[in-house]
């Protein structure tokens, strides 16, 4: 039997069939209203009834960025969204009629890892998704660990540079602002702007409007240029930080790197993974993590979040 799956981003959501082994269908994608939380749910509603025209669906799985509380039915917080104590699942239950659940979206796409892709041979993992921002998920013994108040897991989060960038939490220096998506590019872009050698391929591939995007610097990569990988490996070079201080707590077997950057594969997660050595702490005298890129690429929430309800439904 089928779980729908959606997983809500700050600029689209996507909704899938996914069957009990993790095999998507029918994939919609629809721009993600993320200003409006009251048409983000009518857009939601909307796209679970349109896939169950046509299916036989039992539950329902919602993948959303933010702090979700405990009990799982309300958003918190969400800082790219516009979600506030948000009774996200109470809303969507209210006019679905099968059972409804609500995970975090890096917490949704660990899952979905640990079940049906890289690290599915694993006992115990962390998860970092490096998008617009860096979300993070642990997983331990098999279990999904969420803290005591529901909101565990906010890697992205731990502080790495006293006093540093200005973050969207409130503090200063958290890994995010470091290691995610949007802090590459804005990397990227500043080289590009500069008159050195290394921002030449850079320059070359700006846009019209000069305003260098996330594909040009893709391309960049994929070329081999040196500048862009100067910035990959610096990227690599502050979540090793991160990681490193992360396993001295966790003690995971295996860290998986997600999001859009990580379709770089090795070239992001062997820096990673050298950073990660050179800090990490009584080196040479404790098992090493393997640090891999993830399977499932951008369905990856979606079939966490379906595969998270069907198991709370047989509870």
């Amino acid at each position: 039997m089928h779980s729908i799956g959606i997983d809500i981003g700050g600029t689209k959501i996507a909704a899938g069939l996914v069957s009990p082994d993790g095999e998507v269908s029918q994939v919609k994608k629809v721009p993600s209203p993320a200003a409006e939380p009251d048409l983000m749910a009518e857009t939601v509603v909307e796209l679970i009834h349109n896939l169950q025209r046509e299916n036989q669906v039992d539950t329902v799985g919602i993948a959303a960025a933010g702090f979700i509380n405990s009990e799982r039915n309300e958003i918190l917080y969400s800082p790219n969204l516009q979600w506030r104590h948000e009774p996200l699942k109470t809303r969507i239950q209210q006019q679905v009629s099968v059972p409804v659940s609500l995970e975090n979206d890096a917490n949704a796409a660990a899952w979905a890892e640990f079940r049906f892709g890289s690290a599915k041979n694993a006992d115990s993992m962390v998860m970092l998704t490096i998008g617009t921002g860096v979300g993070g998920a642990i997983i331990d013994s098999g279990r999904l660990i969420r803290g005591g108040f529901g909101i565990g897991g906010e890697l992205g989060h731990i502080r790495l540079v006293k006093n540093g960038r200005q973050c969207g939490c409130g503090q200063r220096g958290c890994l995010e602002q470091y290691g995610s998506g949007t802090a590459f590019l804005k990397a990227a872009r500043k080289l590009a702007t500069s008159d050195g050698p290394a921002g030449r391929r850079l320059r070359e591939l700006a846009s019209e409007n000069g305003v260098l995007t996330g594909a040009e610097v893709s391309q960049a990569i994929t070329e081999g240029d040196v500048g862009a990988l100067s910035l990959l490996r610096e990227l690599g070079d502050y979540l090793g930080q991160g990681l490193a201080s992360i396993v001295a707590v966790l003690d995971p077997e295996i860290c998986v790197v997600g999001g859009g950057v990580s379709i770089a594969g090795e070239k992001l997660t062997e820096p990673i993974y050298f950073s990660y050595l050179n800090n990490l702490p009584a080196r040479g005298y404790r098992p090493e993590l393997s640090v891999v890129a993830a399977k499932l690429g951008n369905n990856a929430g979606l079939i966490g979040a379906a595969d998270i309800s069907r198991a709370e439904s047989l509870q």
